[in-house]
């Protein structure tokens, strides 16, 4: 499995060099040279040979990741309209939620899975702006699922996810990275992510799960936050995440704070695969975090301007 992956990569890699798919820096970017952009290809051909060595199981979700990661990986090489891959978006997360059950759910409960997945399909593609950091926190995310998983067939899934992720990884987690993961990638592995959990809390009816994606969670929502009360257009590219004050402004290693931002995910995920407090931990998870998090990056900011000066 893993040779045939990183086969696919060594292909691709020659073909973004013919067709030159790359990402040339810009004012926004974390990187100064270019660097092949698309390299999260190999998360939904990861989907397609699982698919095919598994009885076409769960074929709605493979249809998923193949509809976002092909309108992703064009948009990659030509920027397309913002409404398209919207669209196509809201389609990928009504084929999982059905994939995994979610339409079971009370009614009033369908809206706000919508909701969650297609804000985790943007915060992976916000939150991939640097070395590591999409495939050290998806593995932060992926390991204690692993660990609990009691369905066999889950568990190959997701052991195959492991390999796709190790192999970008050897790629992309370097101070120079050979490849980025696009928007193919990180929207994508975000799916992949969004299907694990959503079916994880219909099997279980367990709502910690949620918790999982909480560093993303808060990040995302509170740079929103911010970029609103300054009155900037929250949809376009920017630096304002506190991964990329601390990668750009602090000149942090992109591995360590991707690293960082990892370790963190994981040591709550497993907290909460050994514990159970339901909605009210969650809630005082997300608290939390979301005052330790205006507290690091207000300090950082401090840090910041006292450079300047």
């Amino acid at each position: 499995m893993a040779a045939i992956l990183l086969a696919a990569m060594i292909v691709y890699f020659r073909l973004a060099i013919r067709f030159r798919i790359i990402d040339k820096p810009n004012e926004r970017s974390s990187h100064i040279k270019p660097v092949i952009r698309g390299g999260g290809v190999i998360f939904p051909i990861t989907i397609i040979l699982y698919f095919l060595l598994n009885s076409m199981h769960y074929p709605w979700f493979a249809l998923a990741v193949l509809a976002s990661g092909a309108i992703s990986f064009i948009d990659d090489i030509r920027s397309q309209a913002r409404s398209l891959r919207f669209g196509v978006h809201l389609l990928a997360t009504g084929l999982i939620l059905y994939e995994s059950g979610a339409y079971s759910l009370p009614v009033w409960l369908i809206i706000p899975a919508f909701i969650f997945v297609v804000g985790m399909i943007n915060a992976f593609n916000f939150m991939d702006g640097i070395n590591g950091i999409t495939g050290f926190y998806t593995l932060a995310v992926l390991f204690p699922l692993m660990l609990t998983e009691k369905d066999l067939i889950n568990l190959e899934l997701q052991a195959f996810v492991g390999v796709a992720l190790l192999v970008f990884l050897l790629f992309n987690a370097r101070k120079k990275a050979k490849c980025f993961a696009g928007d193919v990638g990180s929207v994508s592995i975000a799916v992949i992510v969004c299907f694990l959990l959503v079916q994880r809390i219909v099997v279980t009816d367990d709502y910690k799960y949620l918790g999982f994606l909480s560093v993303y969670v808060v990040e995302t929502g509170l740079t929103i936050v911010q970029r609103w009360r300054m009155g900037e257009k929250v949809w376009e590219a920017h630096r304002r995440h506190m991964y990329q004050v601390m990668s750009n402004e602090m000149g942090w290693p992109h591995l360590l704070v991707a690293g960082i931002y990892a370790f963190v995910q994981f040591g709550i995920n497993m907290l909460l695969v050994k514990t159970d407090y339901g909605i009210p931990g969650l809630v005082i998870l997300f608290a939390i975090l979301i005052l330790l998090y205006i507290l690091l990056k207000v300090n950082l900011l401090k840090r910041v301007r006292a450079q300047a000066l």
